[in-house]
């Protein structure tokens, strides 16, 4: 649907900071699907933790934030060119299961509400099937 150009265009994050690498589903105003590939080469397994490589709890949460990013940007597409979505808060998150290198993420995050610029989505990240975080996360659009 989108692949790693696409989002590049959309999201002002680079290396090592861009976590989501594909958009599998989209509907415009209502859920978007994302795709991560966890490998070893990741920064952060270096000391998270040396001998039991865990990707950190916030840096899924920080996916899932990008993933809603998106699907907040494609959808006002014709009214975001100098605009950014910010992450603004999250609440009721649950860590359900470690992530690891070699895990692909699908990121789901549907919008809960949306009133002009700020948004609120449900937010899950899967592995294999099984949920390994939910959170609510909210976002608004604002100048750069």
């Amino acid at each position: 649907m989108f692949d790693i150009n696409e989002i590049m265009e959309m999201l002002p994050h680079r290396y090592p900071f861009l976590l989501v690498d594909r958009v599998i589903a989209f509907e415009a105003g209502k859920s978007i699907t994302a795709i991560k590939n966890v490998t070893m080469n990741e920064l952060f397994f270096q000391g998270h933790f040396p001998g039991h490589p865990i990707m950190p709890g916030v840096l899924i949460i920080e996916a899932l934030a990008q993933a809603g990013g998106l699907l907040a940007i494609k959808t006002e597409e014709e009214n975001t060119k100098d605009k950014l979505v910010y992450f603004t808060g999250i609440d009721k998150t649950r860590f359900r299961k470690p992530v690891v290198p070699g895990d692909q993420i699908e990121l789901k995050v549907e919008v809960v509400r949306r009133r002009k610029t700020m948004w609120v989505f449900k937010a899950e990240a899967f592995v294999d099937g099984q949920i390994t975080v939910q959170a609510q996360i909210m976002a608004a659009i604002m100048d750069k």
